[in-house]
């Protein structure tokens, strides 16, 4: 069994996005006394942990994951005293809680970066990345902007450009200047003094930047694009060889981790945008002196069949050595799983099989607020539409607002979220899905997702053992778990046909589960449409 050091090795961990989950003082955004009163909530589903996007002071530009201040807590959300009462609430209630930290840029209202941009002579000038023009005046190089356009802004002051991955208002750090990662380290150390239980790190590849700015090159015709962004988005049109990546990154990766083993019993889990995602991950955790998990958007992008995510787990089983993912299937960042992988499918079936295969993975998983609920993606007009990605790539990409409108507890007016018009609009189709409403009904998706987490907990088998594909067909996903003595056969139906299989093995007695429903004959099995079934294996 696992200790409360590895509690992270296969535990679930459900992200709460704080701007959408409950506001307490009306202003129609989600604050940190909003969570703290729904952590019995949280707490009921089974998980082992929570994951706390940003709260940190910010101009919310790009809602929080631009930090002016990473020891503050932005009054929008509440106060640090706030944010310690929620890490006491959770850890009373057996909760872990993992905080977001976005190292790799800050805001441009940042005092390091007032400081930087003043001059060439002062004490950040090199705390940032700043580079001269071209004799012609443009850009340094031909490195783009995940949110459109260059990744350079020429700024009046020091006549240079700076770098920023994303907005122009989120300055990337220079990380290759050593005063610049120990300040974060020293900023990381303050939270994990306060108690957290560890870390999400956005784009954790980023950090790093070719020192010598050389051009990307393009994708080939041939090649693939699997950063995770639309394809209207050139910067999907770039194999991202120096901007992101680089080799540096590993040995800062191990200082954190020295860190974090200061504090026994806290973790790490990355996230990983790059074209090479599975090799990266397995690259950022081999060896135990990096990252404990990381994930990418294997799992998060539109491909849903068996056959894509069979070859998903083909790939990082061959590649992974000793490295242990972290899987979802939604977040704040994409169209919720619902939708993207649900689409034309049955809304209320379709979420508790997905769901299902999801907890059955080998690795740890994430698992987003709402989708325990099979909440579809919203469409949020034009305009209401906040995200500054949406506004920029509209129409062809309406941004990532669908998936972070607020939660919905119950069937009132604003979901009971806020007693004001919410930041973003309530969706009406999620009043059908309120808690409120599927905690009464035993065949919901809530109560299956519950049923589920208690049988994952149960079978040591699904929490850490290994994985081995087996061949059940092209339609069906099937693999056996194994660890602990106990060695579990788990197939899945993701499609709305009927499916069978012949089995070459022998089948031990079937796992009870009442959510889902199949047809046995000797080792032959039929599977319904959206079913998934479990065996002991003699």
């Amino acid at each position: 069994m696992k200790d409360n050091l590895t509690w992270w090795r296969g535990g679930v961990i459900y992200q709460i996005y704080p701007r959408s989950f409950m506001d307490t003082n009306g202003d129609g955004i989600g604050d940190l006394r909003g969570i703290i009163s729904r952590l019995d909530y949280v707490a009921s589903l089974g998980v082992e942990g929570i994951w706390l996007s940003p709260f940190f002071t910010s101009p919310m530009l790009d809602f929080g994951y631009d930090v002016s201040d990473y020891r503050g807590v932005d009054p929008m959300f509440g106060t640090l005293e706030d944010f310690k009462t929620l890490l006491h609430r959770a850890h009373a209630l057996g909760l872990k809680i993992i905080i977001d930290q976005v190292v790799s840029h800050s805001s441009d209202e940042h005092p390091w970066f007032k400081e930087s941009r003043q001059n060439r002579h002062n004490d950040k000038v090199d705390w940032y990345v700043w580079a001269d023009p071209k004799p012609d005046g443009t850009p340094p190089n031909n490195w783009l902007s995940i949110f459109g356009g260059p990744a350079w802004t020429f700024d009046s002051r020091r006549r240079q450009y700076y770098l920023h991955n994303f907005l122009t208002s989120q300055p990337d750090l220079n990380f290759h200047n050593p005063e610049v990662r120990g300040a974060q380290l020293d900023n990381m150390r303050f939270w994990l003094e306060l108690g957290v239980d560890g870390f999400r790190l956005d784009t954790v590849n980023f950090y790093f930047h070719d020192a010598e700015l050389r051009d990307n090159p393009p994708v080939a015709a041939h090649e693939s694009k699997t950063l995770g962004a639309p394809d209207s988005n050139p910067y999907t049109w770039q194999r991202h060889q120096y901007d992101i990546s680089r080799p540096e990154n590993i040995g800062f990766l191990q200082e954190l981790r020295a860190l974090m083993n200061e504090f026994p019993g806290t973790t790490t889990v990355g996230e990983i945008g790059d074209d090479n995602p599975l090799e990266r991950m397995a690259e950022y955790m081999a060896g135990g002196d990096k990252l404990h998990m990381a994930y990418t958007f294997d799992l998060l992008n539109a491909p849903n069949s068996a056959a894509y995510i069979r070859e998903v787990i083909r790939r990082f089983e061959r590649i992974a050595g000793d490295a242990w993912p972290c899987w979802a299937l939604s977040n704040h960042d994409v169209v919720r799983s619902a939708s993207r992988w649900g689409v034309d499918q049955d809304p209320f079936a379709y979420p508790k099989v997905a769901l299902s295969m999801l907890f059955s993975l080998r690795g740890s998983v994430c698992l987003y607020q709402g989708e325990e609920l099979g909440l579809p993606e919203s469409d949020v007009p034009f305009e209401h539409i906040q995200d500054p990605y949406g506004k920029v790539l509209w129409p062809e990409f309406k941004g990532r607002d669908g998936s972070r409108t607020p939660m919905p507890w119950n069937d009132i007016e604003h979901g009971g979220f806020s007693q004001v018009g919410p930041w973003l609009p309530t969706d009406p189709r999620h009043l059908a899905l309120a808690i409120s409403r599927q905690q009464q009904d035993t065949g919901s998706v809530l109560n299956a997702v519950r049923r589920m987490l208690r049988f994952r907990a149960a079978h040591p088998a699904l929490v850490d053992g290994d994985i081995h594909l087996l061949d059940v067909g092209e339609q069906l996903l099937g693999f056996v778990r194994q660890g602990q003595d106990e060695r579990l056969l788990c197939i899945f139906n993701l499609t709305g046909e009927h499916q069978s299989t012949q089995l070459s093995m022998n089948l031990g007695n079937q796992l009870e589960n009442h959510d889902f429903t199949i047809e046995r004959q000797g080792n032959e099995l039929r599977l319904p449409p959206y079913q998934a079934c479990f065996f002991n294996l003699d």
